[in-house]
């Protein structure tokens, strides 16, 4: 363990990533992908746990704009998750892990109620832990659960897999000018604006002195790269 320098980490998956190259759903190709590079790196010792987003299934807020309430919207977005995290859970069984999914909302007959001390143990007995839906509240995103969850089982770092290779001063795929930064302070995403995580993903991760590690999830191997100490996609830290 002594070239690890993220021991226990929080993974977090945008939904939209597990439908891969597909408009909405969930690609078996791409999970069982993710699933390879998880158990690469739970084979040499890390605690992972992870929270997904629901965005391939429904987005809540995508509803709440076209007419329908904001909490019943995101609290179908939290059921997203909670089928997200069961595929994940199946793909990642597949590959010899132990999983565990714990759920904000309650669903004992798929999942085990979210319990602090219960992650934990997991965690401590080398189970992948899933936390699905969300916090369990309407009007936060999975990445303030991200958050939550990553100080809750004091996580070393926050891993934001995504489809960019990190942090932008624009978007990379509308503007070929735009420029990478290498790292950033949690306060210096908050004021320009840049799109790590949200406002109050950010606001808990500087007050808690949590770093962000964003990178490309496609890039093969990168994972274990993060997870050892190399210098992949965009750090996010305290000054």
């Amino acid at each position: 363990m002594a070239s690890i320098r993220y021991s226990r980490i929080l993974l977090k998956l945008s939904g939209e990533a597990l439908a891969g190259d597909l408009p909405f759903g969930i690609d078996p190709t791409t999970v069982n992908a993710i699933s390879k590079e998880i158990a690469e790196v739970v084979a040499e010792g890390v605690e992972v746990a992870l929270v997904i987003g629901g965005g391939n299934i429904f987005r809540g807020m995508a509803a709440s704009e076209q007419g329908m309430d904001r909490a019943n919207a995101d609290y179908m977005g939290m059921l997203a998750t909670a089928m997200n995290s069961l595929a994940l859970q199946d793909s990642l069984e597949k590959h010899g892990l132990e999983t565990r999914v714990l759920s904000a909302i309650t669903m004992r007959e798929v999942a085990e109620p979210y319990i602090r001390r219960r992650a934990i143990r997991h965690l401590e007995k080398g189970r992948v832990v899933i936390f699905a839906a969300g916090t369990g509240n309407p009007f936060f995103t999975t990445d303030t659960a991200a958050a939550l969850r990553a100080m809750e089982i004091k996580a070393d770092a926050i891993l934001k897999g995504t489809k960019v290779d990190g942090v932008y001063d624009k978007d990379p795929v509308k503007n070929p000018d735009a420029v990478r930064y290498a790292s950033l302070t949690h306060m210096d995403a908050l004021k320009r604006q840049l799109r790590v995580m949200d406002a109050t993903a950010l606001s808990l991760a500087m007050d808690n002195d949590l770093p962000i590690v964003v990178f490309n999830l496609f890039a093969q191997g990168n994972i274990k790269r993060v997870v050892h100490g190399e210098h992949v996609g965009t750090l996010v830290q305290g000054e």
